[in-house]
């Protein structure tokens, strides 16, 4: 067996005993609800540090103290993923807690969804920037971390997040798909570049998962974005399903995932299981779109 590949199964087989990201360090944005909730939880499980971050204060806040409560570690680090200021502070109050950096996952972001011959500007743009815009920085931010050779190589990833708009388009989501597309260039690109650390990275890419985001726009979810508040959800979805002969008849497996489900494609990505896993894009859709 090489060196190598006795690493791996040695940190495999040490994972199982003690979690499959024990003592390692995960930044996840997003993470006050959803899935990104989701996954805080789930990284926590499997013994990672978890850096909380959301824009909103008390719900960032509350995940990292339900992952207290349960014997985990974590801190909560509020903020607009946007702002220019934000991959410096969360870089470092990672480092100034924890002293590492082993994983990022890039999961903050809403739709603004129109029609391409309607949408203004600021709706395009604004999602570039959280979605394209906001993970380069980060990533990039956090080069001194990942960046690194040395003898033992610990487990790094970068986890960004994609969907089937991105994929394939969408109705009303130019700006979402083209967005979302953007994203599997970036974390190619990373994979490349970054590579020769032994840094991983690789995209998720979801299909129809039950958050605020899918739910039915007519229950009135709402993000505030330059004080200006935008409509999240889909028009119509609980007529489309309760008029459906069989409710998400265009997925394969019959329903939409949960957050947790998702959530568990990330850790997937992020633990030594897919240690030969990069520059990938995993398709989480229940077979949607194949």
């Amino acid at each position: 067996m090489s060196d190598r590949l006795a690493q791996v199964s040695g940190h495999i087989s040490n994972a199982y005993g003690r979690g499959l990201l024990a003592g390692e360090v995960a930044i996840i944005t997003g993470a006050g609800q959803g899935i990104g909730r989701s996954a805080a939880l789930l990284f926590a499980k499997e013994g990672a540090k978890v850096v909380v971050s959301d824009i909103d204060a008390n719900k960032a806040a509350a995940v990292a103290d339900e992952i207290k409560a349960a014997g985990g570690s974590a801190i909560p680090v509020a903020g607009d993923v946007g702002a220019d200021d934000f991959p410096k502070t969360i870089v470092d109050a990672t480092a100034k807690e924890y002293g590492k950096i082993n994983h990022i996952v890039n999961n903050a972001g809403f739709t603004y969804d129109k029609m391409l011959h309607t949408m203004p500007d600021e709706a395009y743009d604004v999602i570039m920037k959280i979605h394209v815009r906001a993970p380069f920085r980060l990533v990039r931010a956090a080069a001194p971390y990942f960046r690194t050779k040395t003898q033992n190589p610990e487990n790094h990833t970068i986890i960004n997040v994609s969907s089937t708009s991105g994929l394939h388009g969408n109705v009303g989501q130019a700006n979402y798909a083209a967005a979302k597309a953007a994203v599997v260039g970036l974390t190619k690109t990373i994979a490349k570049e970054w590579g020769p650390f032994g840094v991983r990275a690789n995209v998720v890419a979801f299909g129809h998962v039950h958050t605020r985001l899918t739910a039915a726009k007519e229950d009135g979810a709402t993000i505030e974005i330059d004080g200006k508040k935008v409509a999240l959800g889909i028009p119509g979805a609980n007529q489309k399903t309760a008029q459906s002969v069989t409710a998400n008849d265009d997925i394969p497996l019959r329903r939409g995932a949960t957050p947790d489900e998702a959530a568990a494609a990330m850790l997937f990505l992020a633990s030594p299981l897919s240690s030969y896993v990069s520059g990938h894009t995993l398709e989480v859709t229940g077979g949607r779109g194949i």
